[in-house]
């Protein structure tokens, strides 16, 4: 096989997708190209993957271009990780929507209208390059994309996230052993629920309850999260389990409604200490810090030959789903994964052509996505229904380049005193020097001046 790995030099993903690779019998003597526009970066990760495959032993070639076409030339699996505009820009418009504006920490106020561009130009250029290849889209926003990429292309793909992984959590929280629990959470990416929590043959959901009635308070008034997107068992999460009466998992926990997210009082009140939870001003420069540790880390690493990788990375597989669904594929090794595909009437309520998050089947017939019962009506309506329709709303705005599209998301947000107000932050957010330099990428749609929308009324 050969595997193309856009945005290469991830801190997220790279590493761990060699080590996976390395370690998956059936794949052995497969091909990885690194793809990504920085250089340094690609020079890191081509080099730490290329030593790691050498020293564990792999039959693992490797190569490594900045040419996106070059890299998707005879590829049979595509994996996109890349992020646009990237954290640091991302943590520029956050300050800039707080000091000047008002918000409460809150960001996309004009979409992920770069991401999607580069999501959407990787598939046309699969049609063109290998229409045969599958596409992993890993990058978020999962959801939007995914659905994007199906509609507009012919392109096979699987959106893939680990966030259903905090079903584990529950698990370990209220004191059961995660390995002998059956579950099962659909929804929609970043927005699933526990609809099925059985351990040993018998509903556990009275276990959550039971935990919640002895032991929720004393756990809320102490317990400090150890990492920024610990908040499975957080007040907010229980307070969601009891008005729609299944538990959010993962990403769904953090977003809810705006009631959770005023200030940081109110966030440390939901999502307790000592960040608030993932989307405060205290935690997203903590969880950039830790990303930028782990690059520094890995240079240091691939600058080091004396290093030995197979000690620093380990020889234990991660819990990505990516190398296994390639496995399941090509040697039909089959797997029961989570994954986002068009729903075709697996989760019911949604049309066809809308990508859902559901169990899937995978060996050599394919993904072959789990029919689930259908959601509550309250989370349908209160958080299925309006996701879906702020998802059509964002895809709408990139197609048409209606930027009163965009514009509307973030009227209709909950910080925003007025018009004049929502006007002028997104137009200066537009006109950011880093946002208008990505903006000027090849390929890139100049979006500042394609769209138009009434300024003042």
């Amino acid at each position: 096989m050969k595997i193309t790995v856009i945005g290469a030099g991830s801190a997220q993903f790279s590493l761990g997708l060699v080590k996976d690779l390395c370690l998956t019998e059936g794949l052995s003597g497969s091909h990885v190209t690194y793809m990504d526009i920085d250089q340094e970066r690609l020079d890191m990760i081509y080099e730490l993957g290329s030593r790691y495959g050498r020293q564990i032993g792999s039959k693992l070639t490797f190569d490594k271009t900045t040419d996106r076409a070059a890299a998707l030339q005879g590829a049979d699996f595509v994996i996109n990780t890349a992020y646009v505009l990237g954290h640091i820009v991302e943590a520029q418009m956050r300050k800039l929507a707080a000091d000047k504006y008002g918000y409460y920490h809150a960001g996309g106020f004009f979409g992920a209208y770069h991401q999607l561009r580069l999501m959407l130009d990787v598939a046309q250029d699969m049609e063109k390059i290998c229409p045969d290849a599958w596409l992993i889209q890993v990058g978020n926003p999962v959801f939007d994309g995914s659905t994007l990429i199906t509609r507009e292309t012919s392109i096979k793909t699987c959106g893939l996230c680990h966030g259903h992984y905090h079903y584990m959590e529950v698990a370990q929280t209220i004191g059961i052993d995660p390995d002998k629990v059956t579950w099962q959470a659909p929804g929609f990416n970043h927005n699933i629920w526990l609809t099925h929590f059985i351990y040993e043959g018998k509903d556990a959901y009275p276990l959550i309850d039971e935990w919640v009635a002895t032991k929720g308070e004393e756990y809320w008034r102490t317990h400090v999260a150890k990492q920024t997107h610990d908040a499975q068992m957080s007040r907010g999460a229980i307070h969601q389990y009891h008005m729609y009466g299944l538990m959010p998992i993962g990403d769904t926990v953090r977003r809810g409604g705006w009631w959770y997210h005023t200030d940081i009082v109110q966030k440390k009140r939901w999502f307790g200490e000592p960040w608030g939870g993932p989307d405060t001003h205290l935690a997203r420069p903590y969880f950039v810090a830790n990303l930028e540790k782990r690059i520094a880390e890995y240079k240091r690493w691939a600058g080091d030959p004396k290093v030995d990788l197979v000690q620093a990375v380990g020889t234990q597989k991660t819990r990505e789903q990516i190398v296994p669904i390639i496995d399941g594929l090509v040697n039909n090794n089959e797997g029961y994964f989570q994954v986002n595909v068009p729903n075709h009437g697996a989760l019911p309520g949604i049309p066809d052509d809308v990508v859902v998050e559901v169990p899937a089947i995978v060996n050599q017939k394919g993904i072959q996505p789990v029919r689930v019962p259908k959601l509550p009506a309250k989370i349908m309506i209160e958080r299925i229904y309006p996701d879906w329709l702020e998802m059509e709303r964002e895809l709408l705005a990139f197609k048409t380049g209606d930027q009163a599209a965009m514009l509307y998301g973030v009227l209709d947000h909950h910080q925003t005193k007025s018009y004049d107000q929502a006007v002028e932050m997104l137009d200066e957010m537009l006109n950011l020097p880093e946002v208008k330099e990505i903006e000027d990428w090849e390929g890139m749609k100049r979006i500042s001046e394609a769209m138009k929308y009434p300024m003042k009324l």
